[in-house]
């Protein structure tokens, strides 16, 4: 069923019909047989970089789309639709590429950052350690000064692209201070003494490299950490608003996809003779679904156009994931009860649909965490923001 989206240009509209096209053509007919045989494709990257889908909320004086996070959003909801896999890692490279677009210096920027926004380098991000995931100040992992350089000694836990990436935004700590005592750098992934473990075996998301990343004495140049030292902590925050939003907005396509496959399913099959779309106890549990997708986009959206008019959207973005990724466990779930036993096998996609939303509930900040961050933000209570809307808005 086709979405009618609502977007600020007709060069949005483009992008969106583009990005269709691509995941129709490309994506959707490989995705499931990458992720039954777990192969990462890491050409599929290059395609997005190389069409200008990688670096869209970037600016386009280093190779960016300069387009609005609300747009950005939406063409990762259509990748995502067709591939999670895939959603997340463009999500994942996003953020990646987060602090060096928003902290570096103009020439780290203008050496660094075409090449990452075009997709010829693909991007990780290193927070979570094996004993410090809901804690980022708990890290252990140490970066020493020598000199003109860093010596990064450690480990990061669960480092999407681990051991497939060309370089890694990592947090390392740099004094004993627990929250300004850690710092940001951009580690290439070719640099002695950095390894992957073997990837984790999980139980979806198989086509996204997921493994523990080892650093041991690793030297890295002075100029490769962003901003200064103590710094990293509030960049890592900034950086996981603007990525919660972006797997929000992949849980979104998640759903929708789910959703989409339902109801075709649901029209073609007859019991009693008439579809069973026609029947109320199945076509309720249909529009439940449709429901909960379109919520789940009307909350992402919201929280993206407040990011993209300069207010404050942290608690927004945290709804906006807890929201997406809870419907999107109901919807898949859903669906494969909708497609009966036939959802069950792994002749159907929903089965992978349902196994792949799980973990949207935990990564990016678990949802209870979620709720954490919301709750406190409530409890600190401040005025409601009113922004005036663009007048000019296209269909897609």
């Amino acid at each position: 069923m086709p979405v009618q989206r609502l977007v600020p240009t007709q060069e949005a509209a483009d992008l969106l019909a583009l990005t269709r096209e691509i995941a129709q053509q490309e994506l959707a007919p490989r995705a499931a047989a990458a992720e039954a045989d777990e192969q990462f494709p890491r050409e599929v990257f290059r395609t997005l970089g190389r069409a200008g889908l990688l670096g869209l909320p970037y600016g386009e004086e280093f190779g960016g789309g300069g387009q609005p996070y609300e747009v950005y959003l939406q063409v990762l909801e259509e990748i995502a639709s067709v591939w999670a896999s895939v959603g997340v890692g463009v999500s994942v490279h996003g953020l990646s590429c987060f602090g060096l677009a928003t902290r570096g210096t103009d020439e780290q920027k203008q050496r660094l950052l075409p090449d990452m926004l075009g997709g010829e380098l693909l991007g990780a991000y290193c927070l979570s350690e094996p004993h410090a995931g809901s804690d980022p100040a708990a890290m252990r992992t140490t970066a020493v000064r020598d000199g003109d350089s860093y010596v990064l000694t450690g480990e990061k836990a669960w480092t999407t692209h681990g051991g497939q990436a060309d370089f890694y935004k990592v947090m390392a700590r740099t004094s004993d201070h627990r929250s300004r005592g850690i710092s940001c750098f951009l580690v290439p992934a070719d640099s002695a003494g950095l390894s992957a473990d073997p990837a984790e075996r999980k139980m979806g998301l198989t086509g996204s490299t997921t493994a523990l990343m080892r650093f041991e004495g690793v030297r890295v140049d002075a100029d490769r950490r962003l901003g200064e030292e103590g710094e990293g902590l509030p960049i890592a925050l900034a950086g996981l608003d603007a990525g919660r939003l972006g797997i929000a907005a992949v849980a979104v396509g998640l759903a929708q996809g789910a959703l989409d496959d339902a109801l075709a399913y649901a029209k073609e099959r007859e019991t009693f003779g008439v579809p069973i779309i026609e029947h109320q106890g199945l076509a309720f549990v249909l529009a439940d679904m449709s429901a909960a997708v379109e919520t789940a986009r009307a909350m992402t959206l919201h929280a993206a156009r407040l990011k993209d008019a300069g207010l404050p959207y942290s608690r927004q973005a945290s709804i906006a994931k807890l929201v997406a990724t809870d419907n999107a466990m109901k919807v898949t779930t859903d669906a494969v009860q909708v497609l009966g036993g036939f959802g069950y096998t792994r002749d159907f996609p929903v089965e992978r649909y349902m196994r792949e939303a799980k973990v949207m509930q935990i990564f990016e900040g678990t949802n209870q965490i979620q709720r954490l961050v919301i709750s406190r933000a409530l409890a600190k209570g401040g005025a409601v923001t009113t922004s005036v809307a663009p007048a000019e808005f296209a269909l897609a």
